[in-house]
């Protein structure tokens, strides 16, 4: 069946069904037999971009480079509740920094795992510098994803997605910029994005709100949002955001980009609100599920999160990071007869060593729960086979040392006040840590 078909049909019914290289192959042999089919050439062109397709708008890896040399900071010491790199303490009523665990980056774990936020613990130089190859975009067809019309716009999404070549993609969108004679919104968008790669913000900034004048359509609002995050103006974002929400009523990607805004400010409360709208628009969105279900866990409501997690559940979603937090919504739920099958579902789900860790330590936590030192000792060493560098792990092992009365070294009471009070300047409202130092003080005054 397949020899009878035009290959131009069958190389078009190749792409279609994501048989990339396929299509590719079949376009190289018509283009031996005619090297001026025009069709052939554009098709081939977006078989090989799709192969190494990564969604520009969500892929966002911040490298060693970029934090260590950040200089596109506004301003060195930002007002409180106006920067990224200093969230500050929680306003809002919400979970506090204490019992939410926070990525490296010191901002409080979401729930969900993006690509620009937190790619598991670089432990290694190498991780830390691997940058993401192949994201297959999982939003709908938008204005970047359907404008494949001609050939130059194939030809650049070509460069600058399969051959990386930011440059030669840059002065192919300027030359057809001044051909469209500046009218063109999308090679707008495109020169916005070369710049953008290549670091130069305020030069994308100026692009991408000249495309807005000329066509508001929503990827340019998310380009735009994505180059005031990079000069640390989450506000300007959020700004910006609600203006497209003007423009594109209860648009999903718009109202999650407002709530991680929100969440990378720590103010929980505003972001948990957005998410709840971004429900009521599309209720099966995983991100926003998971990102409620993680705030009502932490805001002391571990019965209202099962709920959220069973729903993922009940949508296809299977993997051993779900059925942890099954695991403990059970556990703090007091549902304890579900607790350990869900450990275990997560045991034999966990892709990695990292997961596996991650699971043996919450089941530590489990053991310490119900009492039982030795099963807690036993996880958490277990936690530590799989992943070395767990430090959550070697501090409750050392807990569990400490009341067993294995205390190595006593007296050093001017490091532990220096220690504490560390402590407090990173959360002042922690309990135990003025508890701490309250002791430590009536200690310096009986010496």
């Amino acid at each position: 069946m397949s020899s009878e078909m035009e290959p131009l049909l069958l190389a078009w019914s190749y792409f279609r069904r994501r048989k990339f290289q396929l299509c590719a192959d079949l376009c190289t042999q018509m283009l031996e037999k005619s090297p001026y089919d025009q069709a052939a050439w554009i098709l081939k062109a977006r078989a090989l971009t799709e192969m190494v397709y990564i969604d520009e708008i969500d892929v966002d890896q911040e490298g060693i480079a970029e934090m260590m040399l950040d200089e596109n900071a506004i301003a060195q010491v930002p007002r409180p509740g106006t920067s990224l790199k200093l969230p500050g303490t929680n306003q809002t009523g919400g979970p506090s920094q204490a019992v939410r665990p926070i990525t490296q980056a010191g901002r409080p774990i979401t729930g969900f795992l993006r690509p620009s936020t937190q790619s598991g613990r670089p432990g290694t130089m190498e991780q830390a510098i691997r940058t993401p190859r192949t994201a297959y975009t999982a939003r709908p067809i938008t204005s970047s994803s359907g404008r494949f019309v001609r050939l130059g716009t194939a030809l650049f999404e070509y460069i600058f997605h399969h051959e990386n070549d930011v440059k030669t993609a840059l002065d192919l969108a300027a030359l057809s910029t001044e051909h469209s004679q500046y009218k063109d919104w999308w090679w707008k968008v495109q020169i916005g994005k070369c710049y953008y790669r290549l670091g130069m913000y305020r030069e994308a900034e100026k692009q991408f709100k000249s495309a807005l004048k000329q066509q508001e359509m929503v990827d340019t609002f998310l380009y735009l949002a994505k180059v005031y995050v990079s000069l640390d103006q989450p506000v300007t974002a959020l700004n910006l955001f609600k203006q497209g929400l003007d423009k594109f009523p209860g648009e999903v990607t718009l109202l999650c980009g407002i709530a991680r805004i929100y969440e990378e400010m720590n103010n929980m409360s505003s972001a948990a609100e957005y998410y709840k709208e971004v429900l009521k628009q599309d209720n099966t969105h995983v991100e926003a599920i998971a990102c409620i279900g993680s705030n009502h866990f932490y805001s002391d409501q571990p019965e209202i999160a099962l709920r959220f997690y069973r729903r993922l559940l009940q949508m296809g979603i299977y993997n051993g990071q779900l059925f942890n937090n099954l695991g403990l919504c059970c556990f703090y739920a007091q549902q304890y007869d579900m607790t350990l099958t869900s450990f275990e579902r997560a045991l034999s789900l966990a892709e990695n060593e990292e997961e596996a860790a991650d699971v043996w330590y919450n089941l530590g936590h489990v053991a310490v729960g119900i009492g039982d030192t030795n099963l807690a000792h036993q996880c958490f060493r277990l936690a530590l086979v799989n992943n070395n560098n767990h430090a959550e792990a070697y501090n409750n092992l050392a807990v569990l040392e400490m009341r067993k009365g294995h205390v190595e070294q006593i007296g050093d009471l001017q490091r532990s006040y220096v220690a504490a009070q560390k402590s407090e300047a990173a959360f002042p409202d922690h309990v135990d840590t003025q508890h701490l130092i309250k002791q430590l003080r009536q200690h310096f005054a009986m010496l």
